[in-house]
């Protein structure tokens, strides 16, 4: 087997069909809704980095902190020798946990962008050219099959908080998928922000120098550029806002005046009133409580928890029974 393999899940017209189905589910529901992945074109992603530097944005550094503190004991807690990094991007929060495994045969980072695999891929094999990179281009959410040399016990890792993005029943099948993926003794490496005040929570989704909010824009963007819609971004406002009884924070994008959006590509037009918002990101955040009971309810053991020193954002582990 070669060193470093990419296969191809996803079929090729799969983001234009999904990105249609999303615009067309979620712009004509009430209210308007679009899932978050459409942020994440080459300038969403640029922008994405410039948030993670932000002094508001604490979720990367506090995740960080962790993972450089304890890859140690996670490396023994497990004893893994295959690594899946979900929606692993440039794989650099799995560095860390990367060098402390010292039996990790293989590594297969999943992610729908083929050219972040490719890049991370080399720069993995030319600081550790023994290991071997299995690349996944493919969308986790729908479903997932490992390659076939993936030694156990394997460590499945989820980082970033980005389990916040799914709504309670997609979490719960989400967890399912993962419990159902893994073996009994396996392990799931699961990044999750905490609840905390209110302050603090809003302003690391509306930064002082509008990062944010142009991240939360380019959605927008991206539906003019691959469906020939005609929003103007600058027809509505940035809105973070911390919905309390859900434990969650929700961006939206909140229209400035009644205007009417025309898709040609879809043959659509989306009608807002004045102030008619769109939540463009559900951010969940979590209780030891909570996600202990919920990976038990998917067949997983929760074994560690940690947290940065100002008990912002948490790493776990659970075990597959």
């Amino acid at each position: 087997m070669s060193p470093f393999t990419v296969t191809r899940t996803l079929p090729a017209d799969a983001t234009a069909a999904a990105l249609r189905a999303d615009v067309a589910d979620g712009l004509t529901s009430t209210p308007k809704q679009l899932p978050p992945k459409w942020f994440y074109d080459a300038r969403g992603s640029a922008l994405f980095e410039e948030i993670t530097r932000l002094p508001e944005y604490y979720p990367t550094r506090a995740e960080r902190e962790i993972l450089v503190a304890r890859s140690a004991e996670i490396a023994d807690a497990t004893g893994a020798r295959t690594l899946i990094e979900l929606g692993s991007g440039s794989s650099e929060k799995t560095r860390h946990l990367i060098r402390a495994l010292p039996d990790l045969h293989v590594y297969v980072p999943v992610d729908v962008s083929e050219s972040a695999l490719e890049l991370a891929g080399e720069a993995l094999l030319a600081e550790r050219p023994r290991l071997t990179v299995h690349a996944l281009v493919a969308d986790f959410m729908n479903g997932l099959a490992l390659p076939d040399d993936t030694p156990g016990p394997r460590l499945l890792a989820f980082l970033g908080g980005t389990i916040g993005n799914l709504l309670p029943a997609e979490r719960a099948a989400f967890f399912a998928s993962v419990s159902e993926l893994l073996a009994p003794g396996d392990a799931l490496l699961l990044g999750t922000d905490l609840v905390k005040d209110e302050a603090t929570l809003v302003s690391a989704y509306d930064d002082a120098q509008g990062v944010t909010a142009a991240f939360n824009k380019n959605v927008l963007t991206v539906l003019d550029r691959e469906l020939g819609a005609d929003f103007d971004p600058s027809d509505f406002d940035h809105v973070a806002v911390w919905n309390a009884e859900e434990e969650w924070i929700e961006m939206r994008l909140r229209a400035r005046k009644e205007l009417t959006a025309k898709i040609p590509a879809m043959d659509l037009a989306v009608h807002f009133t004045a102030g008619e918002e769109v939540r463009t990101e559900v951010s969940a955040k979590f209780r030891e409580e909570k996600v202990r009971a919920e990976l038990a309810a998917a067949g997983m053991e929760s074994r560690r928890w940690w947290t940065d020193a100002e008990g912002r954002f948490a790493v776990s582990l659970a075990v597959r029974r």
